[in-house]
């Protein structure tokens, strides 16, 4: 079957083109990028799509906290027919499809109540992401463990990888300790920083760049169907993308989460 993925974009987003090239370079059939008022005006409908991808960015300047506003929008706003927006999100994870955040689009996920979805308690915030402990934006490479007991999709079968991280609030808090507990105990990390060396999930900066407990990294849901992480798949699509590969630093590209989604959906819809 024919995979078609849709990128969001609108209101800072800013990485809207490479993830939808990632998407292509995967396998996607289709990677239409479209903007946030087209989903509202009904002009783009999420039901045409089985992969839905929130990438990176500042939505508006995070002026409000990153995402906050954005996820206001999805929560209050209704379409042109009149239903509310939040339903077609809803109908859209009823149907076992696939949902994607990376960096702005895990902020969004995490302050929208997608993620982590504990006890299947959706659209309620569990979680959110605050300043870094560094307190200044971080932009660096960093090393990324996946969590093979994970139910996450994305990140079956990956081998330690490297990504690059770009942003100021990245420090995962939850609203209480058992929410934290509970996040581990049901193996909802999807992705953990790592010390590059021994490939051991770490607390110690720069490798884990913003301070998250228990060194999260990327978060997925019980389904293993939606992953949000802060580091960006989509810039690491070939290569020549890391800044070493000159000096025969070769690593696996962020595409490959990419390709693990879109090798799922063809197995699972007809």
């Amino acid at each position: 079957m024919a995979v078609n993925a849709l990128v969001i974009t609108g209101y800072g987003t800013n990485s809207h083109l490479e993830t939808a090239h990632a998407a292509r370079l995967a396998g996607a059939d289709k990677a239409d990028i479209a903007h946030f008022a087209d989903i509202v005006t009904g002009q783009t409908l999420l039901a045409d799509y089985h992969f839905l991808i929130f990438p990176g960015g500042f939505l508006d300047g995070d002026d409000l906290g990153a995402a906050q506003t954005a996820a206001m929008r999805w929560r209050y706003l209704r379409m042109s027919n009149g239903t509310p927006l939040l339903q077609a999100l809803k109908d859209f994870l009823a149907q076992g499809k696939l949902v994607l955040g990376i960096c702005n689009g895990f902020q969004l996920l995490v302050k929208l109540g997608v993620l982590p979805g504990l006890d299947g308690e959706l659209f309620s915030r569990q979680v959110s992401l605050g300043h870094n402990d560094s307190a200044r934006f971080e932009d660096r490479w960093v090393c990324l463990a996946p969590n093979p007991q994970s139910s996450c999709i994305f990140t079956k079968g990956l081998p330690l990888m490297v990504m690059p991280v770009r942003h100021g609030e990245g420090k995962l808090v939850a609203r209480n300790a058992r929410c934290l507990e509970q996040i581990a105990a049901q193996e909802l990390i999807a992705f953990k920083y790592a010390d590059p060396e021994s490939g051991d999930p770490t607390q110690v900066y720069p490798y884990n760049p913003n301070g998250s407990p228990l060194a999260i990294a990327g978060l997925t849901d019980p389904t293993g169907r939606v992953l949000g992480l802060m580091p960006h798949p989509e810039a690491f699509h070939h290569v020549t993308n890391h800044p070493g590969w000159t000096r025969g630093e070769l690593h696996p590209p962020g595409t490959m989460l990419f390709v693990n989604g879109v090798r799922y959906l063809r197995k699972h819809f007809h």
